[in-house]
């Protein structure tokens, strides 16, 4: 789903304070209890991260440095309409922290982004970006008033960890499955054709232990083997971690115990949307995963249990967390740190917004970030977990095609070159080919079969089932898996 990240400071005046927040607004959405599911989450086009983004891309041509790592990143808003002391003709705007760009020359530009990024050699570079992200200046005079507050939050402790209970893992090979919002008679034809043989359904705790049970035996009823993503209550796990965990696994328990095949245990516990605010980290997420683990294992140990996948961002920059959130690798590997390899059979991922086939490795309109891509997706997921096999547990393109309306402006990546209904049903059977091909990746669940919605959270453009009925999806996917 839609979500947006914003980082506020120093700002200079009322006006700039009315302009930004205009800037910045982003329209957000609440999951539907009707349909019990959560949409994929886009890395957020959030403007500040934009801006970093084009500062750093300038920085690095201009000085010819490689910044794709960096030791930190901090900005603040400014104001350069007042002359700076510092520039030789005591200039102003954008270009006044340039010393060999004159009055003459400067841009009449007076409002941005400074953005001060350190290398992890420690050198130092500012650059000053206008909002619209059209005017850029790489400075050589530093501005001596930046003093942005640090953007990384401080997780909390996740104390001492549970001995793993012994379980069956996730062996076997490549299987497919689909992401429904009903398993209606259209839905079960159309994962037939495709050759899918895993339904998934996301289940809120609040919706009950018998309604999983309900998922569970419809599943079994069409022949078909269910993952239930399991979210629980971030209020309730704020207000007590360990006492809400062990309530958690109890419900979790059950589901096992009545057969549920896999469970993903929460959704992108690294973005406070879902995770309480102040403590999204990989530490305090392993400790309610390993007390989950334990009592599904308990239950029955053959269930596969798949860790929550978080959402794919790198809004939080060098720093890696806020208190709002943390980069999803910086967030594995801090999952990884606590241990969480006990406690999970398989890496759970979401891969929700690509433009381009998924045997693309570079090209993206949008730049070079590793969430754009299939293949670099899975590497980020496979690093901090060594040996353990990869779940999918949404994979979509979004496609406007046929909706009646244009994709809302927060999942509008490439207005330009928007992907096609054809192109959604290749470059699915291209991922599931390449996928297979791996070997380890164990399960890909297709985002989505037949969800209809098309607003602010455009879950239907993902469906494989179009408007009218047609999948060209399921053809092309069935080809793949031998139907």
């Amino acid at each position: 789903m839609p979500h947006a990240f914003k980082h506020t400071r120093n700002i200079v005046t009322v006006l700039m304070l009315l302009v930004v927040g205009a800037l910045f607004s982003l329209v957000m959405s609440p999951t539907s209890l009707v349909e019990a599911q959560t949409e994929p989450t886009a890395t957020p086009r959030d403007p500040v991260w934009l801006g970093f983004s084009t500062a750093r891309a300038a920085i690095e041509e201009e000085k010819g440095v490689s910044l794709r790592t960096v030791a930190r990143w901090d900005f603040f808003q400014d104001d350069w309409s007042t002359p700076n002391a510092s520039h030789p003709q005591n200039a102003a705007g954008i270009d006044s922290c340039v010393s060999t760009v004159g009055i003459a020359q400067g841009r009449a530009v007076y409002f941005g982004w400074t953005f001060v990024i350190t290398s992890v050699r420690g050198e130092r570079y500012e650059a000053r970006v206008s909002f619209d992200l059209q005017s850029v200046a790489i400075c050589d005079i530093q501005s001596v008033a930046a003093t942005p507050t640090p953007t990384s939050g401080t997780p909390t402790a996740a104390g001492t960890l549970p001995a793993p209970v012994a379980g069956s893992g996730a062996t076997g090979s490549f299987e497919l499955g689909g992401h429904v919002s009903g398993l209606t008679t259209d839905a079960i034809a159309a994962m037939r054709t495709s050759g899918m043989t895993w339904v998934k359904k996301q289940l809120p705790t609040a919706a009950g232990v018998q309604e999983g049970i309900n998922y569970i035996n419809a599943a079994r009823a069409n022949g078909l083997r269910i993952l239930l993503g399991v979210i629980g209550d971030k209020n309730a796990l704020a207000a007590n971690p360990t006492a809400y965990a062990q309530e958690y696994a109890t419900f979790v328990a059950e589901l096992a115990r009545n057969g549920a095949d896999a469970i993903e245990v929460w959704n992108e516990p690294n973005i406070d949307r879902e995770w309480p605010t102040g403590q999204v980290s990989g530490a305090n997420y392993t400790a309610l995963l390993a007390v989950a683990y334990n009592a599904i294992k308990t239950a029955n140990p053959n269930t596969i249990v798949i860790s929550g996948a978080p959402a794919p961002t790198g809004f939080f920059g060098a720093a890696g967390c806020a208190a709002s959130g943390c980069n999803d690798d910086v967030f594995m590997q801090q999952m990884a740190s606590a241990g969480a390899a006990q406690y999970l059979d398989c890496v759970g991922i979401h891969y929700n917004e690509g433009v381009l086939p998924p045997s693309a490795n570079g090209g993206d309109p949008r730049g070079s970030y590793p969430t754009y891509f299939f293949s670099s997706m899975i590497n980020r997921a496979a690093a901090p977990f060594p040996g353990k096999p990869i779940c999918f547990t949404e994979l979509g393109y979004l496609s406007a095609e046929g909706m009646g309306s244009p994709i809302p402006p927060s999942f509008d990546w490439t207005p330009n070159d928007p992907v096609t209904v054809a192109e959604q049903a290749a470059w699915l059977a291209q991922a599931a080919s390449l996928a297979a091909q791996r070997g380890n990746v164990r399960l890909m669940i297709i985002w989505n079969i037949n969800f209809t919605r098309w607003d602010s959270d455009p879950m239907g453009g993902y469906a494989i089932i179009r408007p009218g009925g047609a999948c060209p999806a399921c053809s092309a996917l069935g080809a793949v898996m031998g139907r």
